[in-house]
């Protein structure tokens, strides 16, 4: 946790596998947390004049103009609103989907759904969407940009789109638990498959996340997951690394009396894009960002950031010029559902505490007057 860019909290504790104790330098795949560094990668590129954020994205891209696509938009790509959710429409199995070029080029010959327009929350494709815009701008791979645009300007360590470098001193931790197991069992395939054809938010879901034999992604000591480059969900980060970026968010855009971000740009990211429900998260209001959303609990409906599978996530709270960051590796069926709402009772815990801070110092200062 920082406030304007000083740390207030930095705790750890547990282990990183069965034996070795976690550290300040122990990042965890943090899933969906992933998605708010790969967009703050696309500010970036805006902010420079690169990128404008209604332009299509067929201006910049245009292989992404095939089947009925040409309007399509970057802020629709931003707020999940492409039509473009759909993970069986773009890929066959799962050598498919660790090819990340292929899925680039799959996505831009694809053809929206009935979606287009309203949010859908693009749960895997999202990130291969912004790397192709990104790729296409630049040159330039995802992983790369993550260096370039974020770790070096920001001269942070841990943070990563996929397994650290050799040259890193961030070390992985294991996930721990049984992972997807339902999933890589044969009735469980067959119920999600199944699922993927219902009408409503239960097959939006279900497509948007599941593909027979993803489950694998997550196997072995090495895991696959780690091997490619998935920028909506395989990013590896400490929690120190996700609370600086998001401090930088907080602040304005700003570092060390530094601009990291325009004021402009600034400005666009703090607005609400859309309040529409999220038709793939249950009608859940996810008040989307531009590559952030809200979460509407008391504490936490005035910042905005992105949380995990399993619940990692980054968040900043720019009234109180605060960030969060935390990661962990547990993924089980037992703790699942108090884990994904960790952000829950950690950002009213967090936001509390630095309003007494911030009101403290101001009753202190008045007694001193």
């Amino acid at each position: 946790m920082l406030r304007h860019g000083e740390p207030v909290v930095d705790v750890w504790t547990g282990y990183s596998d069965l034996t070795t104790p976690w550290t300040r330098e122990t990042g965890s795949v943090a899933f969906s947390a992933t998605k708010g560094i790969a967009s703050t990668v696309i500010h970036r590129l805006a902010d420079r004049g690169l990128i404008d954020y209604a332009a299509p994205v067929a201006e910049y891209w245009p292989e992404f103009g095939a089947a009925g696509k040409s309007r399509i938009t970057v802020a629709q790509l931003l707020t999940h609103r492409a039509g473009l959710s759909s993970l069986p429409g773009v890929a066959g199995g799962l050598d498919e989907v660790l090819d990340h070029e292929l899925m680039e080029h799959r996505l831009a010959a694809a053809a929206p759904d009935r979606l287009l327009g309203v949010p859908a929350y693009h749960a895997l494709t999202y990130g291969w969407l912004l790397a192709g815009l990104a790729r296409a701008v630049t040159g330039t791979s995802m992983r790369e940009l993550f260096r370039t645009e974020i770790s070096e300007p920001l001269g942070i360590d841990g943070l990563h789109l996929g397994h650290p470098g050799p040259d890193s001193t961030t070390t992985v931790a294991a996930l721990a638990g049984s992972r997807l197991a339902v999933a890589g069992t044969a009735l469980g395939a067959l119920l999600l498959g199944q699922a993927g054809r219902f009408p409503g938010p239960a097959g939006a879901a279900t497509r948007a996340l599941f593909l027979p034999g993803l489950h694998a992604l997550f196997d072995g000591d090495e895991p696959s997951i780690l091997a490619t480059e998935m920028p909506a969900g395989n990013g590896v980060f400490t929690a120190g690394a996700l609370a600086s970026v998001y401090g930088v968010l907080a602040d304005d855009g700003m570092i060390a009396g530094r601009r990291y971000l325009s004021a402009q740009t600034m400005r666009h990211i703090r607005r609400v894009q859309t309040r529409r429900l999220d038709h793939a998260l249950f009608y859940f209001p996810m008040m989307w960002h531009l590559g952030y959303h809200t979460f509407p609990i008391p504490g936490a409906s005035s910042g905005f950031g992105h949380i995990g599978l399993a619940g990692s996530f980054g968040w900043a709270e720019p009234r109180l010029g605060l960030s969060v960051g935390f990661v962990h590796n547990r993924f089980t069926p037992q703790s699942f559902v108090w884990d994904q709402l960790a952000a829950a009772w950690v950002l009213p815990l967090v936001v509390r505490g630095a309003r007494a801070m911030r009101d403290g110092r101001r009753s202190s200062q008045r007694r001193a007057a």
